[in-house]
C-alpha cells in the first residue's frame, strides 16, 4: 500500500514555509543597493512593474504545478513529460549547488554573533602590532571593521590560486550551521512546518526593533531623503528595468524546486492563487522595510564619517595656523578656508595637500552590497552606536535567521524528489537521506573556509544558478502553456480549487512572462561574452583595499562546469528518455 503523503498542519503553515523561503538575505543586502544605484524611490517604479508581470505570476504557476501533480520537482515535471525530467534535475542540481556555499553565510553569522557578545565590539579598534608600538598596519591601511571582516574572519589570500589551509574556528561554525539545519528538515514538513514560524516571523521583530533605533540615530533622515528622492532620469536607464526584473526574480527563489516541494504537501483543494500573491507582496513589502531601515543606518554611517571628516579638517586648520579652539566650527569651515587661502596662499596650499575633500552626498552614494554590507558596513555602524553589543547580537541573529528560513526551503527542493523516489525511500529513512545530504554539503562546504573560500563562494553565488535559473524558468513556462496545454492546466485548477482561471494569469504565462524571461536570458549571456575577461575582486593587505584581476584558467573551468552542469541537464534527459523509448520500440517490433 502507497504511503499517503505528509501534509502540512494548515495553509498558514504553508504560507509563513514559502515567506521564511522567500525572504532571505537578499532583502536585506541587495535591494537597499539597488535602490541606491538605480535612483532612490523611482526604482519602485519597475520593481512593483515587475512584481506584476514576473513575480507574481511565475510564483502562482509553480505553485499551482506542485500543488496539482504532489511530487517534487523531478516527478512534477516526468509527469508532464517525461522528456521534461531534466527540468526537475536541473533545478535539483542547482540547489545543491546553492547548498554547498550559502550555508557558509550562516557560519560567518555565526562567528560574528558569537564575537559580539565581548566589550568592545573586536571590529571596533584596530589591533595593536607586533612589537605593540602602533596599530597593525593592515588595519590602519583599510579600517578596523574591514580588518576583521578580511583578516580576522576570513584570513584571505592575496588571490584564488594560493588556496590557504582551513580556517578551523570558521569551519566549525560551518559545521553548527550544517547540524541546526538537519534538526530543522529531520522529520520533514513535521518539524519545518514548527521551525518555519520562527525563521519567518523573528526577522520582522528585530527588523521593527532596529527601525526604531534607525529613525532615532543622528543623520537618519538624511539616509531616508536619499532614498525616498526619486531621480527620475533612472526610469530611463535599461540596467534600472533589468535589474529589477532580475531582483524579483532570485529574491522569490523561482526555478530552484523549492516552492513545487513545499505546495506539494497542500491540501489539493488550497487555494494557491491566493497564497501567491500574498507571498510576492510581502516579499515585495519586506524588501521596502528593510530598506528603510537599511537607509536610516546608512545615513546615521555617512553622517558620522562626514562629521568625523569635518572634525579632522577644523582640527588640521587650528593646530597649523594656530587658531582659537571653536574659531573654526562646520558652519563657517568654507568661509575660514577662503580667509586662509588669501590671507597666507603659500602656507594654506602646503596644508590643503593634507586635507580630506568631506561630502556627506558621496558618503551615502557610495553603493555596497552582498557580504559587504551585510559584514562591513552594518557592523561599522552598529559600533558607533550605544550598547552596541546588543544591536550586534540582534542585527546577526536577525541574519541567521534569514539565512536558515531560506536553507529550509534549498534542502525541501533537494529532499522532495529523493524522498518521493521509491528507489531511495524504500532502502534508506528520510532522517538517513537528509542526515546524508547535510554531511556531503558540510564536506564540500569546507572548500569556502579556506584562505581563498572567499573568492570561490562569489564563483559559486555569480555563476552557480543565474542563466541556469531563466532557463529552467523558460521551459517550466513553456511546457505547462503550450506542451501540457494551458486549457487544460486551467480545468485541472478549476477541479482541484472551484475557480476559473482569471485571463491575467493567461495571458501573463503563454506570453508576457516568458518574454521578459529570453530578453534577461539574452542580456546576460550576451554579458559574459562581451566581457573580454571574467574578473574578480581580490584582498591587497598592503593597500587595505580590493583590487581586480582576471581569474585564472582553472576558475574559468570550474565557471564554465557550474553554468553547464545544470543547463545541460534538460537536453540530455531528454536525449536519454528519446534513445531508451526508440531502444525499446525496437525490442517491442522485435518480438513481434
Amino acid at each position: 500500500m502507497e504511503k499517503a503523503r505528509p501534509l502540512w498542519d494548515n495553509p498558514l503553515q504553508f504560507v509563513f514555509a514559502c515567506i521564511s523561503y522567500a525572504v532571505g538575505l537578499g532583502n536585506v543586502w541587495r535591494f537597499p543597493y539597488l535602490c541606491q544605484m538605480y535612483g532612490g524611490g523611482s526604482f519602485l517604479v519597475p520593481y512593483l512593474i515587475m512584481l506584476i508581470v514576473e513575480g507574481m505570476p511565475l510564483l502562482y504557476l509553480e505553485l499551482a504545478v506542485g500543488q496539482r501533480m504532489r511530487q517534487g520537482s523531478i516527478g512534477a515535471w516526468r509527469t508532464i513529460s517525461p522528456y521534461l525530467s531534466g527540468v526537475g534535475v536541473a533545478s535539483v542540481v542547482v540547489s545543491f549547488f546553492l547548498s554547498m556555499y550559502y550555508n557558509v553565510i550562516n557560519a560567518w553569522g555565526f562567528w560574528y554573533l558569537f564575537h559580539s557578545f565581548q566589550d568592545p565590539l573586536p571590529w571596533s579598534v584596530c589591533p595593536l602590532n607586533g612589537n605593540r608600538t602602533g596599530y597593525d598596519e593592515e588595519c590602519e591601511a583599510a579600517s578596523s571593521t574591514q580588518y576583521f571582516w578580511y583578516r580576522k574572519t576570513l584570513n584571505i589570500s592575496p588571490s584564488i590560486q594560493e588556496n590557504g589551509g582551513v580556517q578551523w574556528e570558521l569551519a566549525l561554525c560551518l559545521i553548527l550551521a550544517w547540524l541546526l539545519v538537519y534538526l530543522c528538515i529531520l522529520r520533514g514538513t513535521e518539524s519545518t512546518g514548527k521551525v518555519v514560524y520562527f525563521t519567518a516571523s523573528l526577522p520582522y521583530c528585530v527588523l521593527f526593533i532596529y527601525l526604531i533605533r534607525g529613525l532615532t540615530l543622528h543623520g537618519a533622515t538624511n539616509g531616508l531623503a536619499y532614498m525616498f528622492t526619486p531621480k527620475m532620469e533612472q526610469l530611463a536607464n535599461p540596467k534600472a528595468w533589468i535589474n529589477a526584473a532580475t531582483q524579483i526574480f532570485f529574491s522569490l527563489g523561482l526555478g530552484f524546486g523549492s516552492l513545487i516541494a513545499f505546495a506539494s504537501y497542500n491540501e489539493p483543494s488550497n487555494n494557491c492563487q491566493k497564497h501567491a500573491i500574498i507571498v510576492s507582496l510581502i516579499n515585495s513589502s519586506t524588501s521596502i522595510f528593510a530598506s528603510i531601515v537599511t537607509f536610516s543606518i546608512y545615513g546615521f554611517k555617512a553622517t558620522f564619517n562626514y562629521e568625523t571628516c569635518l572634525n579632522k579638517v577644523i582640527l588640521l586648520l587650528t593646530n597649523s595656523f594656530d587658531l582659537e579652539d571653536g574659531f573654526v566650527t562646520a558652519s563657517n569651515l568654507e568661509q575660514v578656508k577662503g580667509y586662509l587661502a588669501s590671507a597666507y596662499p603659500s602656507k594654506y596650499s602646503e596644508v590643503f595637500l593634507q586635507m580630506k575633500n568631506c561630502s556627506l552626498e558621496s558618503e551615502l552614494s557610495t553603493a555596497v552590497q552582498g557580504t559587504g554590507l551585510a559584514f562591513i558596513v552594518y557592523s561599522e555602524a552598529i559600533k558607533n552606536m550605544e550598547v552596541s553589543q546588543l544591536w550586534s547580537v540582534l542585527y546577526f541573529f536577525m541574519l541567521l535567521m534569514l539565512g536558515m528560513g531560506s536553507m529550509l526551503g534549498n534542502t525541501a527542493a533537494i529532499l522532495t524528489p529523493l524522498t518521493d523516489s521509491k528507489v531511495i525511500s524504500s532502502r534508506l529513512p528520510k532522517e538517513a537521506i537528509s542526515g546524508l545530504l547535510c554531511l556531503v554539503s558540510c564536506a564540500i562546504g569546507m572548500v569556502f573556509t579556506m584562505e581563498s573560500g572567499n573568492y570561490w563562494f562569489d564563483i559559486f553565488n555569480d555563476y552557480a544558478a543565474t542563466l541556469s535559473l531563466l532557463l529552467i524558468v523558460l521551459v517550466e513556462t513553456l511546457a505547462v502553456c503550450y506542451l501540457y496545454g494551458l486549457r487544460r492546466f486551467e480545468s485541472d485548477l478549476k477541479a482541484m480549487t472551484g475557480r476559473t482561471l482569471n485571463w491575467y494569469w493567461k495571458i501573463m504565462w503563454a506570453g508576457v512572462s516568458p518574454l521578459l524571461i529570453i530578453s534577461l536570458f539574452v542580456f546576460y549571456l550576451s554579458d559574459y561574452i562581451l566581457s573580454e575577461a571574467l574578473q574578480y575582486q581580490a584582498w591587497d593587505a598592503s593597500q587595505g583595499q580590493l583590487v581586480t584581476k582576471n581569474y585564472p584558467p582553472h576558475a574559468l573551468a570550474v565557471i564554465g562546469l557550474l553554468v553547464a552542469s545544470s543547463i545541460m541537464c534538460i537536453p540530455l534527459v531528454a536525449l536519454g528518455m528519446f534513445i531508451m523509448r526508440c531502444l525499446r520500440r525496437a525490442d517491442t517490433a522485435s518480438v513481434a
